[in-house]
């Protein structure tokens, strides 16, 4: 059976978690079985926007584990951004930034983090998409895209993932010179513009995420405009029949990256689609789900994220 989201070593981990900058009034609602928390921002179990919520086929529990909430102060208000790490950590922690889906910080990406802390990491997930709390409540992705995705701007979610960074390495005791970032789906394509965007950085990766798009005055620039510009070792993952990204714009993007002297990696599964390693959705493809993540965490450590 799968550990309810509000389960009590969480709400524990979290009130321990507290700093100087979480805000105190953090409320929580659980909305179902699984539960639904938003509070000025949007945590969610999750998403009522995919074609099917089931149980996800990995569920990673909390022991050894301290996990939680906390609210960071950022332009514009307060976010709040999941966390889980190990509970004695014996140093400073390596950290992954994990950037979410269009579809909030569910229980899949609050997955990712725990599965990532077993690991021993610091992983946080920030919610990018906290100015548009409406998000809870839409059940469409093409609403999501139109009402939320193109209303926010990637200055902001830039911004956003740089006081979750400030956070990790300050009170959440991860270790400044080892920073990863990690994104799925719209948080893939985030890491590309991360990547080109913090100079702090020691590896990247990308499950999928469109490479293209059309530029307008609040998202100037797609991640294949900004490949050639990235900081840090990239690994992008996509899958062959996904064809958010095109595989003439995956090796334009590897070639720009390689063009200006970076180190850059892609893999393209065939049979796979867009959201393989989404375990609660159709499009979950278990092979290349597990190859990827085992070549991400090969990725990370072989570039000093140990």
């Amino acid at each position: 059976m799968d550990q309810d989201p509000l389960d009590r070593p969480d709400r524990t981990a979290r009130a321990e978690a507290r700093t100087p900058i979480d805000r105190p009034s953090w409320g929580q609602l659980p909305l179902g079985r699984r539960g639904v928390l938003v509070a000025g921002g949007l945590i969610a179990g999750f998403t009522r926007a995919t074609a099917r919520a089931a149980t996800p086929a990995i569920h990673t529990d909390s022991k050894g584990l301290a996990t939680g909430i906390v609210d960071l102060a950022v332009p514009g208000g307060q976010m709040p951004a999941w966390f889980a790490r190990p509970a004695k950590p014996t140093g400073k922690l390596a950290t992954i930034l994990v950037l979410e889906e269009i579809f909030g910080v569910h229980e899949y990406i609050r997955d990712v983090c725990r599965r990532l802390a077993k690991l021993g990491y610091l992983a946080i997930a920030p919610e990018l998409y906290w100015r548009h709390p409406e998000l809870a409540h839409l059940t469409d992705a093409a609403a999501i895209q139109r009402e939320v995705i193109a209303k926010t701007a990637d200055a902001d979610v830039m911004a956003d993932i740089d006081a979750t960074s400030r956070w990790a390495v300050g009170a959440g005791g991860g270790d400044g010179r080892r920073i990863g970032v990690l994104g799925f789906c719209r948080g893939g394509r985030d890491t590309w513009l991360y990547a080109a965007h913090a100079t702090d950085l020691r590896a990247a990766v990308a499950f999928y995420g469109p490479l293209g798009g059309a530029p307008g005055p609040i998202q100037p620039e797609t991640a294949l405009q900004a490949a050639g510009k990235i900081h840090c070792p990239m690994l992008a993952l996509y899958g062959g029949k996904d064809m958010s990204s095109t595989p003439a714009q995956i090796a334009e993007a590897k070639a720009a990256a390689r063009a200006a002297g970076r180190t850059v990696e892609t893999i393209t599964y065939p049979e796979a689609g867009h959201g393989f390693h989404a375990d609660y959705r159709p499009s979950y493809d278990p092979q290349a789900a597990k190859d990827g993540w085992a070549h991400a965490i090969a990725w990370f450590r072989s570039h000093g994220l140990a």
